[in-house]
């Protein structure tokens, strides 16, 4: 089976690719695309790349409910969240939303 570039990954990305990390792969783009789908209020974060890590995108959920996935480029969430009708951020300009926060300590407390 041919591996096809169905989200532009390998287009977007240019000659840059982080050191540690694996690459952005359409299952990668696409569980991003199912929890948007799935759920109300979908806006996605993007995360740079670093040393350690290709760049990516987190998807947070009006209830704060969040997923983070390698993306490979901006381009290619921007991409998605264009057909899907979303917002994207820079989480370097923006920071991550409040709500995301809150999410984390609700799980925290229904754990512990």
């Amino acid at each position: 089976m041919r591996w096809r570039d169905r989200y532009g990954l390998r287009k977007r990305r240019g000659q840059r690719l982080a050191k540690f990390d694996r690459e952005a792969t359409d299952a990668d783009i696409e569980a991003l695309i199912e929890f948007a789908k799935s759920r109300r209020g979908v806006e996605f974060y993007v995360e740079p790349e670093t040393f350690a890590t290709d760049t990516t995108a987190v998807a947070v959920a009006d209830d704060g409910e969040w997923t983070r996935r390698r993306v490979g480029s901006p381009a290619v969430i921007h991409k998605v969240a264009r057909n899907l009708a979303l917002p994207v951020y820079d989480v370097q300009l923006t920071g991550y939303p409040p709500r995301m926060r809150a999410y984390n300590e609700r799980r925290k407390q229904a754990e512990g």
